[in-house]
Order: C-alpha cells, then sequence, then structure tokens
C-alpha cells in the first residue's frame, strides 16, 4: 500500500488532464484526480451540471484502426439493486448534440475509419439531463450522413426498455438508414416483472415486448442481442421459466447468459443468494436453450454487402457485419502472387452456409474480378432487396444471367432423353396412356 500511494490515478471523466497529472508526478507528487467534470454557470463559479467527460476532439489511438467509439453519455439514470454503474460513473452526463455531430464531422475525414459506434451506459437515456432526447440526436445524427463524403457505417450501443418507449419511431427510422446498422442491444435480464422490481430496472416485461415487437414490425430483419441474468436472488423456478419461455418466443440471434454474481456495496449483495447449483443449472438449461437453434438458414445463396473491419481468430477468415449486422466470416482472397487485403473493404458475398454464431461468404465471381483488377467500389451500399427479404430473387437472377453458359449442356441432354424415348417406343411399341 505505501507504493501504491506514490502513484498517481488519474478518473475516466478527467483523462484530457493527463499531461497535467503526468506533469505533477514526475515533479515527485502524487495526484489523485478521481473526481465528475462539471459544468460551470456563466459566473464560473456554481456547478450547473455533470459534463459527459473528456473532450471528443481529443485525438486518440484506435484499438481497431477502422473503428471510432464515441460516448455519447456517461453514468446512468437507474438505480439497479446489482449494479456498480452508478457508483463508478455517477449520474448521467450527457454531450451535446453539436459536440456529438461534430466529432462525427471530423472523424469522417479520416478515411480509414468505416465505422462508429455510439457508445453509452444507457443510449436510450440520452440527454435527458440537458433537455433533448435520443430522437434529437439521431436526427442530426441521419442528416450528417447524408451528406457528400460521409463513408461510415455507424451502430447504436446498448439501451434499456424505459427510456425509448416514447422515441420507438424515430429511432426505427434511423436503424433503417443506409449508413446505421440495424442493429440494437436491449437487455431484459429476467421474463419476471418480480424480478425486474427486484432488481428496479423501471420496466415490466410487456414493455420489452413492446419494444422488440415495434422493431420487428418495422426494421426489417434487425439484429436484436439481449443479456439475461440467471439466479437472481429472488428468482424462482416460475420466474426462471418465463425466462426461458421469452428466449424461445423471440429466438434472438444474441443473448448474453450471465450467473449472478454478489458485488460488495449493492442492494442484493445484501440478499439471500441462492445455491450455487441452482444458479449454474439455470445458466446451463438457458444457454442449451439459446444453442438449440441456427437462425438463418433459409438465406444460403442470398448475396450481401459485407464490411470488413478484423481478421477472425483463426487467423486466415476475415470478420465483417452486412446491414442488418450479422456476423460474416469471409476467406480471403487469393491470387497467383499475393494474397488481397479485405481490410477495411466493403465487399459482395454469397451466402454458402450458416453457424450458430456465424455466416460464411463466399466473394461473389463479379466482386472477385474488381478486386484483382483494382477497380472494386469499396463503400458500403445496401443492395436493393437486402433488408426486404428478396436478395434470394438476387441471386436467382445470377443463374438466369449465366443461362447461357449451361445452354449447350442442357440441349445435349434434350438429345438424349428424345434418342431414348424414341427407342422405348420402337421396341416395346405404341406408348399408351390411360388417363383416369
Amino acid at each position: 500500500l505505501t507504493e501504491l500511494d506514490k502513484l498517481s490515478v488519474i478518473g475516466v471523466q478527467q483523462i484530457d488532464r493527463v499531461v497535467e497529472v503526468v506533469d505533477e508526478t514526475l515533479k515527485g507528487n502524487s495526484v489523485r484526480l478521481l473526481g465528475e467534470k462539471k459544468i460551470k454557470d456563466e459566473t464560473g463559479k456554481r456547478t450547473k451540471r455533470k459534463a459527459g467527460g473528456a473532450d471528443l476532439s481529443l485525438p486518440k489511438i484506435r484499438k481497431n484502426e477502422f473503428i471510432e467509439i464515441i460516448p455519447i453519455n456517461t453514468g446512468c439514470l437507474n438505480q439497479c439493486t446489482y449494479c456498480k454503474t452508478k457508483h463508478a460513473r455517477g449520474d448521467l452526463g450527457s454531450y451535446t448534440v453539436a459536440d456529438i455531430v461534430s466529432r462525427i464531422r471530423q472523424v469522417r475525414e479520416d478515411k480509414q475509419v468505416k465505422e462508429i459506434w455510439l457508445t453509452s451506459e444507457d443510449t436510450g437515456a440520452y440527454g435527458l439531463d440537458i433537455d433533448t432526447n435520443i430522437s434529437d440526436l439521431l436526427e442530426e445524427i441521419c442528416h450528417v450522413l447524408d451528406e457528400d463524403g460521409t463513408d461510415v457505417m455507424v451502430r447504436i450501443g446498448m439501451t434499456n426498455p424505459p427510456y425509448i418507449l416514447n422515441h420507438l419511431e424515430t429511432i426505427a427510422k434511423a436503424l433503417n438508414h443506409p449508413k446505421v446498422y440495424a442493429f440494437l442491444h436491449i437487455p431484459v435480464q429476467s421474463a419476471s416483472d418480480k424480478v425486474l422490481n427486484d432488481m428496479k430496472r423501471k420496466y415490466t416485461v410487456k414493455d420489452f415486448e413492446t419494444v422488440v415487437e415495434y422493431m420487428l414490425d418495422h426494421v426489417p430483419r434487425i439484429h436484436i442481442a439481449t443479456d439475461i441474468i440467471c439466479g437472481f436472488p429472488t428468482e424462482t423456478d416460475e420466474c426462471f421459466d418465463k425466462t426461458l419461455e421469452l428466449i424461445e418466443k423471440f429466438k434472438f440471434p444474441a443473448v448474453n447468459i450471465s450467473q449472478f454474481y454478489s458485488r460488495p456495496g449493492t442492494i442484493a449483495a445484501r440478499m439471500k443468494k441462492l445455491d450455487t447449483k441452482i444458479v449454474k443449472d439455470r445458466s446451463r438449461r438457458l444457454t442449451k436453450l439459446f444453442k438449440s437453434y441456427i437462425l438463418f438458414g433459409d438465406r444460403i445463396g442470398e448475396i450481401h454487402n459485407v464490411l470488413i473491419t478484423e481478421k477472425a481468430k483463426d487467423n486466415w477468415h476475415f470478420v465483417g457485419h452486412n446491414k442488418t449486422y450479422d456476423h460474416f466470416l469471409v476467406a480471403p482472397l487469393e491470387t497467383e502472387n499475393n494474397m488481397i487485403d479485405l481490410m477495411g473493404l466493403c465487399v459482395e458475398v454469397e451466402i454458402v452456409s450458416v453457424g450458430k454464431y456465424f455466416i460464411k461468404g463466399d466473394l461473389t465471381s463479379s466482386c472477385q474480378k474488381q478486386l484483382i483488377q483494382g477497380i472494386w467500389d469499396k463503400t458500403f451500399h445496401c443492395p436493393t432487396g437486402c433488408l426486404d427479404g428478396n436478395t434470394t430473387q438476387r441471386s436467382n437472377n445470377n443463374i438466369l444471367e449465366n443461362f447461357g453458359a449451361y445452354f449447350p449442356y442442357l440441349r445435349l441432354l434434350f438429345v438424349f432423353s428424345t434418342t431414348i424415348f424414341t427407342l422405348f417406343v420402337v421396341v416395346f411399341g405404341r406408348f399408351d396412356v390411360n388417363l383416369h
């Protein structure tokens, strides 16, 4: 502890003051800068509100050079009984719409960036502390995306149900924008109103279902992810069965399953915990249910545009996403002399197989040809029909377009069949067919 006392520590909201902290540390001083960043009033003396955090315009080194992460707010409006976010991040503090839009315009000048992730502890609560809301922000962002020179895809971050119930129409409209992924992460945690109330989640199961059903109806093929906590202290067998029924009903493509963990200092930590065997059993049962279904099998043969941003863990396939943020694995394109790097490109692929956690796609012949020639259009665009289930027809059209290549073989087959039929008639006599 004596050694740790000599170290300087800086909080996440004060990162823009790192130079000051380093300077003081080099002078032999120990600095603790852990407080929240505050917005002062006109006098500069009184605190007006909590700020979003460090200046968004600060330079940064990205973990993934193709992905820019923009926090739109920090902190939380909730007081969930199992969570430490409120303790660590404090109350809600939102960046202004102008600050966020300015950052997006700044980022789009960096042609290396292909995706922008809007993140926070709760995206849906954005702006409620500064007299605005998530609808206002998304409308302004979509205006920016419509401007010339904006060649990025935007992903909207996690949102809890209660704060988006009044903004479903605007959010759905944004998710249908060609440069916004049709993806939404909406944690439910439990399908029991009793458990949700004990968690102080501020919504009911019906509220959650309202959000999900609206998005499924208004955003074609939307990719919805959710979270489940197994074994909350007040969760009964009946409560857990309702959670199983909810997952069975919607068959979400992504379910993040966790076992209840007692975090010191939370209200839930003072509750009587369930037997560990019960918690583990429920986690196994839910995991088994989730793994029991495989989606997208009906999409084999469809053509999709996929934006490549990562390499897979096998260090062979490229990882990318289509408009609905489905997880694609794409094999590299090898030529006689080298292997073409697909990172940062939007490529056209045909779905050839699907698994529980991925869709495998092969580069189409036209995409391969243009990549080799160096003339492939690298921008992300959504093919006609890619959101309404008509991409299978596009695949069929490719077959029709290539009919000429198959015609000689079909003609030979026809001649062969006619010859066999003629021989049959000659050998066995007149061929009668009785109709009843």
